[in-house]
């Protein structure tokens, strides 16, 4: 059994032995210190993740000695040994953040090991979720993942938290908001990371291609079939598979998903031959699949299927400051693409960011910074080079009535395509929508170029 370290502090020599004597017939590896001064001197080289430490002691008392030791480890643990009957000292100790408290002289040496054995396993979360917490600054350096918005640090901390496991993941949110980038993120965190993610847009495809582009197809299978194609499930075995849009997932494919899904088998177009996979599914969607459970339009038992873990990532008018931090990143980013010296945004600028909707959410965003980079004659961006951004909201206000939100997503969408010379794709991208999207709305809301 691997030996476990602990640091034990204590002046009296007789309890000092007594536990050192326990401790290490239990496995663990003891440095034993007579004064906090010693353990300071010697902890540099020994680094144990838990402590025991006495309060009262000369010199270097025990308050003192835990706050030299979090200074030097930020994720030690320390149990302090109080005198019997002195509860402020408990309360003193634990306020400057130790883990738990026994009082002298340890009596019950089992209760001891316990502590131990939980401040131990606290000290390993907190690494772990810090060493995690690193991972995702590399994958995500540069990102909407950035911000200090409780949004999108709950959004982190859950990457984080279920990225090693191997469950479900359903990611939900608007579109633009970040989605595929989450997918990225948890396959990078697993142990299959060393494997393909594979991607899939669930709403880029007719139900027969989605079929086939799913389960691939053996030769003659169909008229065109003239060799035999993997689809993306046997494209992400070992791997991961990440489903976006699984909202605009047929009915009838929903119901081979699910049977994948409690098999773990699939079959190609045209062949009986069973396939068996070991694959994680990832899926996002933009739409609300409880609304779409109760119309009926998508499997109950599929939705509780995909929605064993759930993230949100939140719309980017609820992230505040994050506006801001992300436009610099952009900033940074398309000034060095296209060869300009860009300083930042100006103050008029800044305000037209941060009280605009952005309906597209960070994609938009984006594709806004990258637009108002190239049309700046200045060595910062201006409100002038933000060409077409108006608040929504502001509008409203100012005239004292709240507008459908029906209107309003009419307008902008107008405005988007008038921008782009009504190109479909390029206004899709902007807006952070598909372009069957899009197309779906400009037929929803009439628009044309003649339009009023």
């Amino acid at each position: 059994m691997a030996q476990k370290r602990v640091l034990l502090v204590d002046d009296e020599a007789g309890q000092r032995d007594l536990l050192k004597g326990f401790l290490t017939k239990r496995t663990y590896e003891v440095l034993a210190a007579a004064s906090g001064e010693e353990a300071v001197a010697q902890y540099h080289n020994y680094f144990a993740p838990v402590a025991i430490v006495d309060m009262k002691m000369p010199g270097m008392n025990g308050i003192q000695l835990l706050g030299r030791l979090k200074d030097i480890n930020p994720f030690i643990q320390v149990i302090v040994l109080t005198a019997f009957g002195s509860v402020e000292t408990a309360v003193q100790a634990m306020k400057a953040g130790a883990f738990d408290y026994l009082t002298k002289p340890v009596g019950d040496l089992e209760e001891l090991l316990i502590k131990l054995e939980k401040a131990a396993a606290q000290n390993q979360l907190i690494v772990e979720a810090e060493v995690m917490r690193e991972k995702l600054n590399d994958i995500f350096p540069d990102t909407e993942l950035i911000g200090e918005s409780k949004g999108i640090k709950d959004v982190r901390k859950l990457i984080a938290l279920v990225g090693p496991k191997d469950t479900t993941v359903l990611i939900t949110g608007a579109s633009g908001t970040g989605k595929e980038l989450v997918a990225r993120g948890i396959h990078a965190m697993s142990p299959r990371r060393e494997k393909r993610l594979v991607s899939i847009n669930c709403a880029a495809f007719p139900e027969n291609l989605l079929e086939s582009e799913l389960f691939g197809y053996e030769r003659g299978a169909f008229t065109g079939a003239d060799k035999i194609k993997q689809g993306r499930f046997e494209l992400a075995d070992g791997g991961s598979l990440f489903l976006d849009e699984i909202g605009e997932m047929p009915l009838v494919m929903q119901a081979k998903l699910l049977r994948v899904l409690e098999d773990h088998t699939i079959e190609r177009l045209g062949s009986i031959k069973q396939i068996r996979l070991d694959i994680r599914l990832i899926t996002a969607t933009n739409r609300d699949l409880k609304l779409m459970v109760r119309e009926k339009r998508f499997r109950e038992d599929l939705y509780f299927r995909l929605n064993v873990v759930e993230i949100n990532l939140p719309p980017l008018q609820d992230r505040g400051g994050d506006i801001l931090i992300l436009a610099k990143k952009f900033i940074e980013k398309y000034s060095k693409k296209i060869g300009k010296d860009i300083k930042g945004i100006d103050s008029a600028g800044a305000k037209t960011l941060t009280a605009y909707d952005w309906p597209g959410n960070v994609r938009e965003l984006e594709n806004v910074i990258e637009r108002a980079l190239i049309l700046t004659q200045s060595n910062q961006i201006t409100k002038e080079d933000l060409v077409g951004l108006t608040s929504t909201t502001a509008e409203s206000s100012a005239s004292g009535e709240i507008r459908p939100i029906a209107e309003l997503e009419k307008k902008h969408i107008k405005r988007c395509l008038e921008l782009n010379g009504w190109n479909i794709g390029k206004s899709a991208e902007q807006l952070g929508v598909h372009r069957n999207t899009l197309s779906s709305k400009i037929k929803e809301y009439n628009l044309s170029p003649d339009s009023q």
